[in-house]
């Protein structure tokens, strides 16, 4: 499960770690949550950072909104929602963190995860277009099973794509697919607590980002993604 992500390394770093444009200003962002938009490459352009809604709706669908934020890697290629994305419609996610909610007995600690080093990175990514009087786009992230980091607060991960696997991932043929959907490797990793302030999106400053002491009697009213 990925239900909130962080970007906030300068837009410069990011043109130069992705080799694209943003076709609009990026600002940074502490709590990016599901709804909303953020900068992903997608295959058709992978020469431009573009802002498709994070919540994949199907092109089917009736309205926008309430997509998928998450999607198995494992079905990927079975899944009406998303099998169609997955052959043709595939991008970059932008990141430079994740948080997830580690269970106490009395209610959720949230945890923030980063690469050891701090940088930016990319996680496997699907996106959809969606028009109905209007156009729009919407995409979602990948998981697979979780590393030793991440396996200590949830039992699914984003799959983060290493460098030399991204490109891989936006033109690859089906079984160059398959082999870089895999968890990443937990020693460049790291996780540490952060407040619960990350449960409102509203709040989408630094602070959110500062390691706490984790309080195992933590409360919260975030409901589980699916």
């Amino acid at each position: 499960m990925c239900g909130r992500l962080s970007l906030f390394a300068p837009q410069d770093e990011l043109k130069d770690r992705f080799d694209a444009t943003p076709v609009r200003e990026i600002r940074p962002r502490y709590n990016v949550a599901p709804g909303q938009a953020h900068p992903v490459v997608r295959n058709d352009a992978p020469e431009e950072i573009s802002f498709p809604t994070w919540g994949l709706v199907p092109q089917w669908a009736d309205e926008f909104g309430g997509g998928h934020i998450n999607a198995r890697a494992e079905t990927l290629s079975d899944k009406p929602s998303f099998r169609d994305a997955y052959r043709e419609r595939r991008c970059l996610v932008l990141a430079d963190g994740f948080y997830d909610w580690k269970k106490t007995p009395t209610g959720k600690q949230p945890y923030r995860m980063t690469r050891t080093d701090g940088k930016p990175f990319a996680m496997a990514g699907l996106w959809e277009p969606w028009q109905n009087g209007e156009h729009k786009t919407s995409f979602t992230v990948v998981t697979t099973e979780p590393n030793d980091v991440v396996g200590e607060i949830h039992h699914r991960m984003p799959v983060i794509l290493a460098p030399e696997e991204e490109t891989t991932w936006l033109d690859g043929d089906e079984d160059e697919l398959r082999s870089v959907l895999n968890p990443f490797p937990a020693r460049r990793m790291r996780s540490y607590p952060v407040s619960t302030k990350v449960n409102n999106p509203a709040n989408d400053s630094p602070d959110v980002v500062e390691e706490v002491v984790a309080d195992e009697d933590a409360q919260t009213g975030l409901g589980d993604f699916a």
